[in-house]
C-alpha cells in the first residue's frame, strides 16, 4: 500500500494527501503521476490511480474516484450521485454521499481537503492563486452549508504547496492582490535585491485567510512545500526551471466520507 499524508484536523475522515512516489510512471512523470491530461502514458496514470484507490478503499466499500478538469476556477460542483460525469469543468468537489472518493491534483497549487464529520459532508479544492484570489474556498464552503454543514462543525486542511520562500511573484501580481484588499500586504514579503519589484507570496496563508473570513475557525496548512521537496512532490516550478518545459506529472489528493 501506498504513504500518504494525513492532517490532525481531518481527523474521522478517512483523508490522503498523495506524494509522487509508489507509481509506475516514468521520465518526467516519475513515480505516482495521477494526472490524466499529462503526456504520460494513459495507462501508467490509470494504473497510478487504481493504487490510490486500493490505498484508501481498505475495509471500505469504495465505489469510485471522481475528480475534476480543473481550470483554475471559482466554480464548484456537487456530486449527487456515483454516475455523475467524472470530469466536469470547475475547481472543487462537495459530496454527501458515502464510499464515494473526491480527489484533486496538483504539482505546486494548494489542495485543500473540508469536512464536516458530524453532517458526514466533505469537499476538495483545487486552490492555485486564480481560484483562491475569485472566492473557491468561499463558494466550496457555501455549497457545503447549502448541503446541511455546519459552520461551526467544518475542519479544512492544506496539503502540500508552493510555499512563501519558494513562490516569487511580480509586480503586477502584487498589484492585483493589493487592489482587493489592502490587507492583504501581509501576504507578500519584499525579495532582496529585486529594487522592491519582486515578492514573495505566502498562497497558504491567503487561503487560510479566506476560510476565517467565512468562519471557519478549524484551519491547519502542513507547510510542506513542494518546490524545495521536488523529490517527493510534484513542482511544476521547479520542473520548469530544471528541464526547461512543463512536462510535470500531478499528484493526488483525496477526501472520502
Amino acid at each position: 500500500m501506498l504513504e500518504y499524508i494525513q492532517s490532525k484536523n481531518l481527523n474521522g475522515i478517512k483523508h490522503g494527501f498523495f506524494t509522487r512516489k509508489g507509481g509506475v510512471s516514468k521520465g518526467d512523470y516519475n513515480s505516482l503521476n495521477c494526472g490524466l491530461s499529462t503526456k504520460d502514458k494513459r495507462g501508467n496514470v490509470e494504473e497510478n490511480r487504481k493504487r490510490i484507490i486500493n490505498t484508501i478503499a481498505r475495509h471500505r466499500n469504495i465505489l469510485t474516484l471522481h475528480n475534476l478538469k480543473q481550470i483554475h476556477s471559482s466554480k464548484v460542483e456537487v456530486l449527487k450521485s456515483a454516475d455523475m460525469p467524472k470530469f466536469p469543468e470547475a475547481d472543487a468537489l462537495v459530496t454527501n454521499i458515502q464510499g464515494i472518493i473526491l480527489g484533486v491534483l496538483t504539482a505546486d497549487c494548494a489542495p485543500v481537503l473540508l469536512a464536516d464529520n458530524k453532517n458526514q459532508i466533505v469537499a476538495a479544492v483545487h486552490a492555485g492563486w486564480r481560484g483562491a484570489f475569485s472566492g473557491i474556498v468561499q463558494n466550496t464552503i457555501k455549497k457545503m452549508l447549502e448541503l446541511g454543514a455546519n459552520i461551526d462543525s467544518i475542519s479544512m486542511a492544506i496539503g502540500p504547496t508552493i510555499q512563501q520562500d519558494s513562490y516569487e511573484i511580480d509586480k503586477k501580481f502584487y498589484d492585483n492582490f493589493i487592489a482587493q484588499d489592502g490587507k492583504n500586504k501581509c501576504f507578500f514579503r519584499p525579495v532582496d535585491n529585486k529594487e522592491g519589484k519582486h515578492w514573495l507570496f505566502d498562497l497558504p496563508g491567503y487561503i487560510l485567510r479566506q476560510a476565517e473570513i467565512v468562519g471557519i475557525t478549524s484551519v491547519q496548512s502542513l507547510g510542506i512545500d513542494t518546490y524545495s521537496n521536488n523529490n517527493d512532490f510534484f513542482s511544476h516550478r521547479k520542473h520548469l526551471e530544471l528541464y526547461g518545459h512543463s512536462n510535470c506529472g500531478r499528484q493526488l489528493s483525496v477526501i472520502t466520507i
